[in-house]
């Protein structure tokens, strides 16, 4: 008896750690805690107190308030459109001090930040900073953020992961990620 409790509690063990492992291997899931990482602001958030040119840590700066992080390695198909809704998400819950990051990955920082200024100029964006991040390959790599995705949307609150979506940059579903973000404010 003794020997089929352990062999129970074993095989728990083992199937425990082999499902954290895979999630691990996904990047981000809900109620995984996020870490700092860096960025240069290109624009946007006009008053966040970060000038233009600055490096900063954003994570670090919203603290524990809700934020929706967007990583993204295209400008095109939809992202600009979601990036205004964003814009404009933010601004209407800024009772709630919702705060919201849209950073630039997948390439050399010249060229990610003349696409940042470029997507800038478009959103006019008076809320939300772009910014380019740091590690510009794939983003923060505690993040995990797979690299065949255009844009991924990580929704946030009190330093942990609500939820996680990834699109093609012509596919972003807006509606779902902002209906989300309601819920996460109630």
């Amino acid at each position: 008896m003794t020997r089929i409790l352990f062999s129970l509690a074993a095989l728990c063990l083992f199937t425990a750690t082999t499902v954290t492992a895979d999630d691990a291997s996904k990047g981000l899931c809900a109620g995984d805690n996020i870490s700092m990482f860096l960025v240069t602001k290109v624009a946007g958030a006009e008053d966040d107190g970060v000038e233009t040119g600055a490096t900063t840590c954003y994570r670090c700066k919203y603290g524990q308030r809700p934020m929706v992080m967007v990583f993204t390695r295209s400008t095109d198909g939809e992202v600009a459109n979601f990036v205004k809704k964003l814009d404009s998400t933010v601004a209407e819950h800024s009772d709630d001090q919702l705060k919201g990051l849209v950073t630039l990955i997948g390439g050399e920082s010249s060229q990610l930040t003349d696409q940042a200024k470029e997507i800038a100029g478009k959103v006019g964006a008076k809320h939300v900073p772009i910014v380019v991040a740091k590690d510009t390959d794939n983003g923060p790599a505690s993040y995990k953020l797979d690299d065949k995705t255009a844009v991924t949307v990580v929704l946030v609150n009190h330093s942990q992961v609500v939820a996680r979506h990834d699109f093609s940059a012509d596919n972003i579903d807006a509606a779902a990620v902002m209906n989300q973000v309601g819920e996460m404010l109630n």
